[in-house]
């Protein structure tokens, strides 16, 4: 991060943590928009003092009223507009004016009603921009500091009770959406460090949000909703903070707007709808993605409370066979290993209870109640013996009855001798119980499946820390694309310029020549037609394989020029191009696409020309490292194709990555010049002997 952005986001503290605070457009009704903030932060007891700004009132809620913020003396670090938009350039003007360096921008009518709007907010933020002062908003519904008891919010849910101060900092882009999320946090008794929501981001963004939370003392762990971004680089800059910083995201992110404005002329245009790439971001930046509302809390949940394990290794202990093999089989849908204990632990299990079954899941039967102390014994050969980094316990329903605390004290124990390990409790569970576990940072969930999926989401994010940090800075190279699209020839020139191993082609004016060309030459040819305009060739009949002889060459050629001339009779056409034929080997697909947000975003695909039939890809946020292109390769579902079957060579997999890496280089020194590239097929030969792009296009912006 440069000098510029660190400064930006340090200027968020007044705002965020403000020591005092104004509200402009106060109100005495305390159920009004300019009445809540006032009534949420006497009631919730901010320590700071609270000016009411209202020009026809001498006193607001039992505080003395201020004509202008001007007015009032001392340092106000964070105003609260709450004015129709047509007051609002005269409000924001005098806080300025009064060294206020936080407001929080309640108003709309900017940006998300009309074009109108969007320029007067634009002017608005230029200001403030220009004076030093950060705005969140407009058309927003504020934030709330928990740790600080700042309520800079209109949201009614402040007025049914409060979350407790925790160490989750949440952003939404919606409002409503983050209102319904605070409600449900309320409920399920999840603390919050911060509640933050951006509406318009006409100043402060979701990004900025995210980096400031990266760096907070306060905040463990940041979950985000997101609707949309307009700075990708931005975004993954913040990602990558919190990356570094060692703080878990989880996000949930809403559409699947396709950004597909080539899609007729590129197959990576056509599959890399704006939704595949912000799940390329994510898993990029090991952002954990969550699609319902129930994961985002259980992940989010879990990560606070039992942190990070060291591994994936499940050991799942329970007191009813039948629920451990529900849990197992949740584990095996997830990835989670589940290796069995060792003989020397199986025989001591068998001692304490003769009919348990301690393979993994460890069955210990009902004995537990008439003897409470086999838990905790247990348990700790599980853990002494066997080699896992994640224990999920059933009891049945011990957490409702009087073994519940009991069993909660003996994991407590437990844990203290194994302070490495993630233990889940599953039961139906009284809240002391409940209390009493998580305070021995012990997960505690009613739903075996929903444990199973946590902490399969708490080993993912093991997985991901283990992986280097991502790079964000730029290849130090430049290219310039004219607009349009270049011929073969040209993008494979395009491409090996910057190392991609393109095939040997002689460019030809006819059959004659193309005859005379390969006249001495005994291998198999491929004969193409070379044109800019024409894009699919093989849709046209432009594309002859496996040509074998002079004359076989030569009439081919003369053939694909007559299909070209037939189906694309205004097309440019510059000739045939003829290359050795490669027959063996894996075909596989690498694009890039320009998205309007994140850049360039490399694509890899299984199926040559099938790509857009079998939709196996994986995309990434240009630009590439090696490890980086090995986790697109092996994302792919049918991946194991090229460790080789049914008699086939293992492909040069290594081949393939450095592939990437080069385009990813090309696609980035190319800049915004580029709009797309596809390199289709890409032939990946036996492990040693390296790849080789049969077939290029390059599109400039």
């Amino acid at each position: 991060m440069n000098a510029a952005s660190e400064h930006a986001i340090e200027d968020l503290d007044r705002l965020f943590r403000p020591r005092s605070v104004a509200v402009i457009g106060a109100s005495a009704t305390p159920t009004k928009i300019g009445g809540l903030p006032i009534a949420f932060l006497l009631a919730q007891g901010f320590e700071g003092p609270i000016f009411s700004i209202n020009p026809k009132a001498s006193e607001v809620q039992g505080l003395k009223a201020y004509a202008r913020i001007g007015e009032v003396a001392g340092q106000v670090d964070l105003a609260i507009v709450a004015v129709p938009a047509a007051l609002v350039d005269q409000a924001v003007d005098e806080a300025i004016a009064a060294d206020v360096k936080g407001i929080v921008l309640f108003s709309s009518g900017f940006a998300e009603i009309s074009e109108e709007g969007r320029l007067a907010q634009e002017a608005l933020m230029a200001r403030a921009r220009a004076a030093g002062v950060r705005i969140l908003g407009p058309n927003c519904l504020g934030f709330m500091n928990l740790s600080e008891k700042v309520f800079a919010t209109f949201s009614p849910v402040v007025g049914q009770g409060v979350t407790p101060k925790g160490r989750i900092g949440l952003i939404s882009q919606s409002g409503a959406y983050g209102a319904y999320a605070f409600t449900l946090a309320r409920q399920r008794g999840l603390g919050l460090s911060y509640w933050i929501t951006t509406g318009n981001e006409g100043n402060v963004d979701f990004a900025d949000c995210l980096s400031w939370l990266a760096r907070d003392p306060d905040t463990d762990v940041i979950l985000g909703y997101m609707e949309g971004c307009r700075d990708g680089r931005k975004l993954e800059a913040a990602l990558a903070e919190a990356r570094a910083a060692g703080k878990p995201v989880v996000m949930t992110k809403v559409g699947r707007t396709d950004i597909g404005a080539q899609a007729a002329a590129s197959h990576t245009a056509a599959l890399a709808g704006e939704d595949a790439v912000f799940d390329a971001v994510f898993r990029q930046y090991g952002v954990y993605r969550a699609y319902s509302i129930e994961e985002f809390f259980d992940v989010g949940y879990a990560f606070s409370v039992a942190g990070i394990p060291g591994g994936e290794n499940l050991g799942v202990f329970t007191v009813s066979g039948g629920a451990g093999v529900l849990m197992a089989d949740a584990a095996a849908d997830e990835g989670l290993a589940l290796p069995e204990l060792n003989q020397k632990a199986q025989d001591r299990i068998r001692e304490l209870v003769p009919f348990a079954a301690p393979r993994n899941p460890v069955d210990i039967t009902g004995q537990i109640t008439n003897d409470i102390g086999l838990f905790e014994t247990s348990l700790d050969i599980m853990l002494e013996q066997g080699d896992y980094h994640l224990v999920a316990a059933f009891l049945a329903a011990a957490g409702q009855g009087p073994m519940g605390e009991h069993i909660a004290e003996q994991i407590g124990r437990v844990r203290d001798r194994y302070p490495d390990r993630v233990f889940c409790a599953v039961s139906v569970f009284k809240e002391p119980v409940r209390a009493l576990l998580e305070r021995n940072r012990c997960l505690a969930f009613e739903d075996p499946t929903r444990a199973i999926r946590a902490l399969s989401a708490l080993a993912w994010f093991a997985r991901q820390r283990q992986k280097p940090a991502v790079p964000v800075d730029s290849y130090d190279a430049s290219v310039t694309l004219r607009t349009g699209s270049y011929s073969e020839a040209d993008s494979f020139q395009l491409l090996a310029d910057f190392g991609v191993p393109v095939p040997e082609s002689h460019l030809v004016a006819d059959g004659a020549e193309a005859q005379a060309r390969v006249a001495q030459d005994s291998r198999a040819w491929v004969a193409k037609i070379a044109s800019p305009d024409i894009l699919h060739k093989s849709d046209i009949g432009g594309v002859r394989l496996n040509l074998r002889g002079a004359e076989a060459v030569g009439q081919a050629s003369d053939e694909v020029l007559a299909a070209a001339r037939r189906a694309c009779p205004k097309a440019r056409i510059d000739g045939v191009l003829l290359s050795p034929m490669e027959e063996q080997g894996v075909e596989c697909i690498v694009g890039v696409q320009r998205d309007p947000a994140f850049g360039p975003v490399v694509m890899l695909g299984l199926g040559g020309v099938l790509v857009e039939v079998l939709k196996d890809v994986s995309f990434r946020s240009a630009p590439l490292n090696r490890d980086m292109a090995m986790d697109m390769i092996n994302e792919l579902r049918g991946r194991a194709i090229l460790d080789g079957v049914r008699g086939q060579p293992p492909a040069d997999i290594g081949a393939l990555a450095d592939l990437l890496v080069k385009v990813s280089h090309f696609a980035v020194a190319a800049g915004d010049s580029l709009e797309s590239l596809d390199i289709n097929p890409v032939r990946v030969r036996a492990e040693g002997q390296g790849v080789v792009a049969l077939d290029a296009l390059v599109i400039g912006r």
